[in-house]
């Protein structure tokens, strides 16, 4: 079975992660090792919590350049809620740099008089890029799990692989490029759905073995 590292930096979800990768026929490994990042088949950077913490405590655990690394060597690569927000180079929520693999920024939901903040709770994705590994066997549209007050903000639109709609504003849901891959929801929270994605997930790590 394909070892994916999972990047402890404890903010993560991690169990929960571990749970849906075993389910999808894949190894997990929590971790926070740069030597097993470089030696796992794929990588997912999950993330619970806020983006100055996160990225403070990615770097005191020297674990910026490995990702970089992982990211560039071009195996798989997956974050998760606020392991896609800190990919990107800044954000509304905090002072802090991100990691700048992803130009852009997050910014916060602009408060409306129908909408909460958070956004929490099942919504429906709109596909922009339905060609993307992520979706397949999925039907079109599909419902997952959101918990967030910020989003990310792309400067390419191009790689925007879904978005999600909450109020008035639509917003960047996930990005696919290359061998990165990153989602604003929950897959390990978002039922068969979400089982589904980390399965479409391992199954590109296997194809990438196997190449």
């Amino acid at each position: 079975m394909p070892v994916i590292a999972v990047v402890d930096y404890e903010m993560g979800n991690l169990h929960s992660v571990c749970k849906g990768l075993e389910k999808a026929g894949a190894t997990p490994n929590i971790t926070y090792s740069s030597k097993e990042l470089e030696q796992a088949d794929a990588v997912i950077l999950p993330g619970v919590g806020a983006f100055d913490p996160a990225v403070k405590h990615l770097r005191a655990r020297g674990l910026e350049q490995p990702i970089k690394d992982a990211i560039a060597s071009g195996k798989p690569f997956l974050g998760i809620c606020l392991g896609l927000q800190i990919l990107f180079e800044s954000s509304a929520e905090g002072t802090q740099p991100g990691l700048g693999i992803v130009p852009g920024k997050v910014r916060r939901f602009i408060p409306e008089p129908e909408i909460a903040i958070p956004h929490m709770g099942w919504n429906q994705l709109q596909v922009t890029q339905p060609k993307s590994i992520l979706w397949e066997h999925l039907p079109s549209d599909p419902w997952v799990y959101f918990v967030h007050s910020y989003y990310v903000d792309p400067i390419d639109p191009q790689i925007r692989a879904a978005t999600v709609t909450h109020g008035t504003q639509t917003v960047t849901a996930a990005i696919a490029y290359e061998n990165l891959m990153a989602v604003q929801f929950h897959p390990e929270k978002s039922s068969n759905i979400g089982l589904q994605i980390l399965s479409n997930f391992v199954a590109q790590v296997r194809e990438k073995i196997a190449a």
